[in-house]
C-alpha cells in the first residue's frame, strides 16, 4: 500500500489535471538545477531502483532524478514536448552564462545523464533544436545558443566529472543541432543597428555568430572526437547505464560502435553543405569589426574571398541528384575542413580561453609563413599551393593580432616585435598583390596604430628606427612593392616624434632618378591626404617642410611631379607658401609657369572663401611690385582712376606689368568659385579703405565687380560707414592753407605741384578717392532702385539744397553730388564724383543738375559747371535713350544756351566748358532720336519727384537747335521754342551762340549711331538746305550751317543720298556767289560729295559737267589760294581718264 502511495506520489501524469503536472516539473527542475553539479553527479551515479521507495518529498534530489526520468520516459513514448524541463535548463544557462563549472554544470550534468539512452536522446536532441525553430522568444534564443555552445564545448570545461554521455552521442548531436545553422543565420541577418554609421551587433547575434562557429568548429574535429569515442567504449565501463538502463525500459540499447558507417560518411560532407552560410557568417562578423578591428576585419575580408573561390572551384562538382562525386568535392570538403579548424578558432567574438593561447597560435603562424617565404623561396615561385598556403597563414595572422587590444598589442610587439618585422620585410619582395595588402595592413595596425598608447604617437620607436631604413630602400623602384611602402612610410612620419622620417623622404628628391622622386612624391601625396581627414596629425614646422618641397617640386624637371606638386597645394594651408608660389609665378619660365599658375589656381579655388588667403595674396602682388622697383601708385589720384576706367598700366615697364598680371588674370577663374560674396566683400573693402593708395586692390576689385551686385547692401553700407569718418567742408581747405597750397588747386590740376604735395595731401587724396573708387565698380543696376534708402535715402521727404553744401551721408547719392559740387574739395575726387554722379537716376540726378547748373551760370562758377557738363554726359552715355523723357532735360538746355552765349576766347575755362556744353546737347539729340517715338514731343513726359509745377513742351531739342540756328529768318518761330517766351528777335543773340548751334549739329554727326542717320539727315538737311539759299543771312552763319551740311555727308555716308543733288547745288552756288569763307566751304563740300560712295555719285553725275566748268573758272581766277588749290584737285579728278 506504501508503494503504490510512493508510486502515485511520484508519477500522477494519468491523473493529475495538467496544471499540477506543470508544478510538479517545475519543482523538481528546480531542485535538480539548484543543486552543486558533484552531488548531482553522485546522484546520478548512485541511483537505484530502491530511491523509489524513499522520502516522498520532492525536495531530494533522488526523488526529483526518479521523477525527472519517469516524465521524459513518459513524453517519449507520448510523444509529448519537452519544453517544460528544456526551458528551466535554458534559462539556466542564460542567468549562469559567465559563470563557472561550479555554478553552471547542472545542465551538463543531466544532459549526459539522459543521452545515455539512445530514445531518450534522440528525443531530447530534436526537442532541443526544434526551441529555435519554434519559438520567437529573443530571450530563449539566447539562452538556447549558450546552452548549445556549452553542448559543444563540453570538453573544454574545467571538470573532472566524466561525460562519457555528450562524448558518445557527439556526432548524433552535432549533425541534429547542425540542421538549426540556417535560423542562427537568420538571426544575424536581423541582429545589427547602425551606430555612427558602422553596423553593431546585438547581444543575440553575438551569441548566435559565436554558436555557429562553434558548431562548425567542431565539424572539423569529427575525426578525433571519433578515435576517442572508440578508446572511450573500450578502455571504460560506466556501471550506471546498466542500471539506468534497467529502470528505463527493457529495451536494451544498442553499442555506438555498432552505429551505420554511411552517418559518418554523411558528417564528413556536413561542414560543406555550410559553406553558404559560412560565408553569411563571414559577412556579418566582417561588417561589425570595420570599425572596432580593422585588421580583424582586413583578415575577414580574406576569409571571404577564400570561402567565395571554394565555391567558384568545388561548388559545381555534382550531378542532377544532388549526390557529391568522390573525388574533386572530397578534395574541397578536406580543403574547407583543415583551414576553418584555424580560421574559426580566431572568429568567436566571446572567447575566454583566446588569452590562454594566442601565443602559441601566434608562433605557429610566423613559423609558418617564415617556412614558405624563407627556406622555400626559389621552390615556391610559381606555386600556387604554396601562394595559397601563404595567404593562409597571413589570413590567420590578421586574425589573431586584429583581436588583441591595445595593451596586448603592446606586450606582443615587445615580445615578438623583432620577429614580426622581418617575417613582414620578407614578403615586400613579393609580386603577389594580396600578400602585399596583407603585408600592409599588418605592419599598420602593429607598428603604426596611434590608439596603441596614451602619447597618440608609435608604441616602438626602436622597432620602426631599425626597420625605416629598409623601408626607404623598397622607393627605387615602380612596383607593387614600392606602392605599399608608400603607405607605410606616409603613416610612419605622421607617428613619428620628430619630422626625422618625413626629412629622410625629402632627401630622395634630391636623387636623379625620376622613380624615386616620384616615389617621394607620393609619400608626400599620402602624407597629405591622411592629415587633410584628421587633424593635428603634423607639426606646424612638418606642414611648413612639404609646403616649401612642394614649391620646390613644382620646377621639377619631370611634369608628373609639377603636376601632383600642383595638386597638392591646395591642401595645404596657404599662409605657409603663397608668397612662395607667387613670387615662383612672378619670376618663372613656361614650363615652370604653367604647373605654378595652375596650383595658384587650384588654391584660390579650394580656399574661395578664405578671406585670409585672398588677402594675403594682394599684399604678395603688391610687395612684389615693390620690391621690383615698380610704382604701384602714381602721384595723384588719377592713376587710381585709370586703373579701374581705363586699366592703364600704373607701372613703368611693360614686362612687370605683364608679371603682374600674372596673377591678377587668374582672379576671374576664382571669383566663378566664391559662393558666399557677402562674406569676403566687406573685408575686402576694409583692406581698400585701410591702403587707398595701393592701385592692386583696385585692379583686383575691378575684375570682381561684377559680383558686387550680389552684395551691394554690404558694399554700400561700408561705403557710407568710411565715410562717416571722413572730415567735410573746411578741412581740405584749412589741410592746403597748412601747407601754404591756394585754394586754386581746388579748381584745376595742379601737376607742378604734386611733387612738393606732403605726403599728408596724398594720403588724404586717396581716402577721399578710394569709396569712390568702389563705386565705380558697382553695375549701373544698382543705381536703378529708387526704393533702395541706402543709395537715395527718403526721396519724398527730400528737398534740393540749393547752396550745395549736403552734408547729409546717409545715402550714396549725397555722397557723390557733395564731393562732386563741394566748394572744397580735390579736383580728381570732385571729376571721378561728378563722373559717378551721371550713374544716379535721372529723376534724382536732372532736377539737382538744372538747380546747380542754373546757379553756377549766373555766378559764373565754371568748376561747377564743368561738373554740372561731366554729370549729364556721363548718363547719357551709360543710359542712353532710357532717360531722355525728362523734363528738366529741356530746362538744362535752356541754361546751356546762355552758358554757350558767353564771349571767351581759345583755350579758356570758358572756351572749355562751352564745348563740353556742345557735347552735352549732341548727346540730347542723339538720345532723342534713339527714343522710343522721339517725332513726338507730347511723349516726354516728367517725373518730378519734387511735385513742382512746369511748362508744357513743344518741339524737341533738335528741332530747337536747327531753329536756333537759323533763328531770324522766315523758318523761326515759336515751334522751335521750348518755352512760352517769344524769341523772335535776334538782335541781341551774339553770333558765336549760331556758331555753337552749328557745332552742336557737327558733334551729333559724329555721334549717331547708324540706325538714326536717316532720321537725322530727314530733319536737318532740307532746312539748313533752304537756309544757305537766303542770301540776306549773315555769311558767318551760312558758312556754318555748309560746315554741317559738309559734316553730314562725310558721318552720314549714304542717309543723304536723298538730298545729294541739293547739297550738290549748294557747293556750287557757294562756289560761284558765295564770299570767300563760303567758297572755302562749299569747295570742301564738294570734295566730300564726290568721295561719296557710288549711289551718291550717280545721283549728282548730271550736274558734273557743270560743276568742271566752276572748278575750272574758279581755280584760275578765284582770289583765294586755298580754294584754287582744292577745285584745281577736284578738276584733275573730273577731267583724268
Amino acid at each position: 500500500m506504501e508503494e503504490d502511495e510512493g508510486e502515485l506520489l511520484l508519477w500522477k501524469s494519468d491523473l493529475a489535471p495538467e496544471s499540477m503536472v506543470s508544478v510538479t516539473v517545475g519543482r523538481v527542475m528546480a531542485t535538480l538545477l539548484v543543486a552543486r553539479p558533484k552531488k548531482l553527479h553522485n546522484a546520478v551515479s548512485g541511483l537505484s531502483p530502491d530511491h523509489r521507495q524513499g522520502a516522498s518529498s520532492l525536495d531530494s534530489i533522488h526523488q526529483s532524478l526518479w521523477f525527472l526520468h519517469q516524465y521524459v520516459k513518459d513524453a517519449v513514448q507520448n510523444h509529448v514536448s519537452l519544453d517544460e524541463i528544456l526551458i528551466p535548463m535554458i534559462e539556466h544557462a542564460l542567468r549562469l552564462k559567465d559563470k563557472n563549472w561550479k555554478r553552471g554544470g547542472q545542465v551538463l550534468v543531466l544532459l549526459n545523464w539522459l543521452f545515455l539512452d539512445e530514445l531518450t536522446f534522440q528525443t531530447l536532441i530534436k526537442n532541443i533544436a526544434d526551441i529555435i525553430v519554434r519559438k520567437d522568444d529573443r530571450y530563449v534564443a539566447l539562452g538556447w545558443c549558450i546552452l548549445v555552445r556549452s553542448l559543444v564545448e563540453f570538453e573544454s570545461v574545467p571538470c573532472e566529472l566524466p561525460l562519457n554521455g555528450l562524448r558518445e552521442r557527439f556526432n548524433d548531436m552535432l549533425k541534429v543541432l547542425c540542421s538549426c545553422i540556417p535560423r542562427l543565420t537568420c538571426i544575424l541577418s536581423k541582429g545589427s543597428m547602425l551606430q555612427e554609421g558602422f553596423e553593431l551587433p546585438s547581444r543575440l547575434a553575438v551569441c548566435a555568430a559565436d554558436c555557429i562557429v562553434s558548431l562548425t568548429n567542431a565539424l572539423t574535429r569529427k575525426a578525433e572526437v571519433q578515435t576517442r569515442q572508440k578508446r572511450s567504449n573500450a578502455n571504460s565501463s560506466y556501471q550506471q547505464v546498466t542500471i539506468f538502463s534497467n529502470t528505463v525500459d527493457d529495451q536494451r540499447e544498442k553499442p555506438i560502435s555498432n552505429a551505420s558507417k554511411d552517418s559518418y560518411l554523411d558528417m564528413e560532407y556536413l561542414l560543406w553543405d555550410q559553406l553558404k552560410d559560412l560565408a553569411k557568417l563571414v559577412q556579418r562578423l566582417l561588417a561589425w569589426s570595420k570599425n572596432s578591428r580593422p585588421l580583424h576585419a582586413k583578415g575577414l575580408e580574406q576569409v571571404l574571398k577564400w570561402l567565395d573561390e571554394i565555391n567558384l572551384h568545388y561548388g559545381n562538382f555534382q550531378d542532377e541528384a544532388g549526390k557529391v562525386k568522390s573525388k574533386i568535392p572530397r578534395t574541397g570538403s578536406l580543403l574547407l575542413s583543415s583551414c576553418w579548424r584555424h580560421y574559426s578558432i580566431l572568429l568567436f567574438l566571446e572567447d575566454r580561453l583566446f588569452s590562454q593561447h594566442y601565443k602559441e597560435w601566434l608562433n605557429q603562424y610566423l613559423s609558418g609563413i617564415q617556412y614558405y617565404s624563407g627556406h622555400h623561396t626559389e621552390e615556391t615561385i610559381g606555386n600556387k599551393k604554396a601562394r595559397e598556403t601563404m595567404i593562409f597563414f597571413l589570413n590567420c595572422l590578421c586574425l589573431l593580432l586584429g583581436r588583441l587590444d591595445s595593451k596586448k598589442i603592446e606586450s606582443t610587439v615587445s615580445e615578438y616585435g623583432t620577429q614580426i618585422s622581418q617575417v613582414l620585410l620578407l614578403q615586400f619582395h613579393s609580386t603577389d598583390e594580396d600578400v602585399i595588402d596583407e603585408v600592409v595592413s599588418i605592419f599598420k595596425a602593429v607598428f603604426l596604430n596611434s590608439k596603441l598608447s596614451s602619447g597618440g604617437s608609435i608604441t616602438d620607436h626602436r622597432q620602426l628606427d631599425s626597420v625605416m631604413p629598409l623601408l626607404l630602400n623598397l622607393l627605387d623602384e615602380r612596383d607593387v612593392t614600392a606602392r605599399a611602402v608608400i603607405i607605410l612610410i606616409a603613416e610612419s612620419c605622421l607617428m613619428s616624434r620628430d619630422n626625422q622620417f618625413l626629412l629622410e623622404v625629402f632627401k630622395r628628391f634630391d636623387s636623379d632618378s625620376i622613380m624615386q622622386r616620384r616615389n617621394a612624391i607620393d609619400v608626400i601625396s599620402e602624407i597629405v591626404q591622411m592629415s587633410s581627414n584628421t587633424r593635428n596629425l603634423l607639426t606646424q614646422s612638418a606642414w611648413q617642410d612639404i609646403a616649401n618641397q612642394l614649391i620646390k617640386c613644382l620646377e621639377d624637371e619631370e611634369i608628373l611631379i609639377r603636376k601632383q606638386a600642383a595638386d597638392l597645394l591646395p591642401c595645404v594651408e596657404p599662409a605657409l607658401f603663397l608668397p612662395s608660389l607667387v613670387r615662383l609665378v612672378y619670376l618663372s619660365n613656361d614650363e615652370v609657369l604653367a604647373s605654378a599658375r595652375e596650383a595658384l589656381i587650384g588654391v584660390l579655388k579650394c580656399h574661395n572663401q578664405n578671406i585670409g588667403a585672398i588677402l594675403m595674396l594682394l599684399d604678395c602682388v603688391s610687395d612684389f611690385s615693390l620690391n621690383a622697383a615698380l610704382p604701384s601708385t602714381g602721384g595723384n589720384g588719377q592713376d587710381c582712376i585709370d586703373q579701374v576706367g581705363e586699366f592703364k598700366s600704373g607701372f613703368n615697364d611693360k614686362g612687370s606689368r605683364l608679371q603682374s598680371d600674372r596673377v591678377l588674370s587668374l582672379i576671374p577663374q576664382w571669383s566663378q568659385s566664391v559662393q558666399n560674396w557677402k562674406f569676403l566683400i566687406g573685408p575686402l573693402m576694409d583692406k581698400m579703405f585701410a591702403e587707398p593708395s595701393n592701385a592692386i586692390l583696385v585692379r583686383f576689385l575691378s575684375m570682381i565687380n561684377e559680383h558686387f551686385v550680389k552684395a551691394t547692401d554690404v558694399v554700400l553700407e561700408r561705403i557710407l560707414s568710411y565715410v562717416k569718418g571722413q572730415k567735410e567742408f573746411g578741412y581740405i581747405s584749412q589741410l592746403f592753407s597748412s601747407l601754404h597750397i591756394s585754394d586754386e588747386c581746388f579748381y584745376s590740376k595742379q601737376d607742378n605741384q604734386d611733387e612738393d604735395m606732403s605726403l599728408s595731401v596724398q594720403q588724404s587724396l586717396f581716402e577721399r578717392l578710394c569709396p569712390l573708387l568702389v563705386i565705380r565698380m558697382l553695375p549701373l543696376e544698382v543705381f536703378n532702385d529708387l526704393s533702395m534708402s541706402v543709395m537715395y535715402g527718403q526721396l519724398p521727404n527730400r528737398a534740393i539744397v540749393h547752396d550745395m553744401e549736403m552734408v547729409d551721408h546717409k545715402c550714396v547719392a549725397a555722397l557723390l553730388l557733395n564731393r562732386a559740387f563741394s566748394k572744397h574739395e580735390f579736383d580728381d575726387v570732385r571729376k571721378l564724383a561728378a563722373e559717378l554722379s551721371g550713374r544716379i537716376h535721372p529723376q534724382v540726378l536732372y532736377p539737382f543738375v538744372n538747380s546747380v547748373l542754373e546757379d553756377a551760370a549766373i555766378s559764373h562758377n565754371i568748376p561747377r559747371i564743368k561738373a554740372c557738363l561731366f554729370s549729364m554726359c556721363t548718363s547719357l552715355v551709360v543710359r542712353g535713350e532710357h532717360n531722355f523723357s525728362h523734363f528738366d532735360m529741356f530746362k538744362i538746355v535752356k541754361t546751356l544756351e546762355i552758358i554757350l552765349s558767353w564771349p571767351s576766347q581759345n583755350g579758356d575755362e570758358v572756351s572749355k566748358s562751352q564745348h563740353g556744353c556742345i557735347d552735352c546737347i549732341a548727346l540730347m539729340i542723339c538720345n532723342e532720336l534713339q527714343a522710343p517715338n522721339s517725332c513726338s514731343a507730347s511723349n516726354f513726359v516728367k517725373i518730378d519727384i519734387n511735385k513742382k509745377g512746369h511748362a508744357s513742351l513743344k518741339g524737341s531739342i533738335l528741332d530747337y537747335v536747327v531753329g536756333r540756328l537759323i533763328s531770324g529768318t522766315k523758318e523761326q518761330g515759336a515751334a522751335h521754342d521750348l518755352d512760352n517766351n517769344d524769341n523772335t528777335s535776334d538782335n541781341s543773340t551774339p553770333l558765336s551762340l549760331y556758331l555753337c548751334m552749328a557745332n552742336v549739329l557737327t558733334s551729333a554727326c559724329q555721334k549717331l549711331s547708324d540706325s538714326r542717320k536717316k532720321q537725322f539727315a530727314r530733319k536737318v538737311l532740307p532746312r539748313l538746305i533752304s537756309f544757305v539759299e537766303v542770301t540776306s543771312t549773315p555769311v558767318d552763319i551760312r558758312t556754318a550751317c555748309i560746315a554741317v551740311i559738309f559734316s553730314a555727308v562725310y558721318h552720314l555716308k549714304s542717309a543723304i543720298l536723298p538730298y545729294s543733288k541739293d547739297v550738290f547745288s549748294v557747293s556750287l552756288n557757294a562756289l560761284k556767289n558765295g564770299q570767300e569763307q563760303e567758297r572755302i566751304a562749299g569747295a570742301k563740300l564738294m570734295v566730300s560729295l564726290m568721295s561719296s560712295e557710288d549711289p551718291i555719285l550717280e545721283c549728282i553725275s548730271g550736274g558734273l559737267l557743270e560743276a568742271r566748268d566752276v572748278l575750272s573758272s574758279v581755280s584760275s581766277f578765284d582770289p583765294s589760294i586755298e580754294v584754287q588749290q582744292i577745285c584745281q584737285k577736284m578738276l584733275q579728278c573730273l577731267i583724268s581718264p
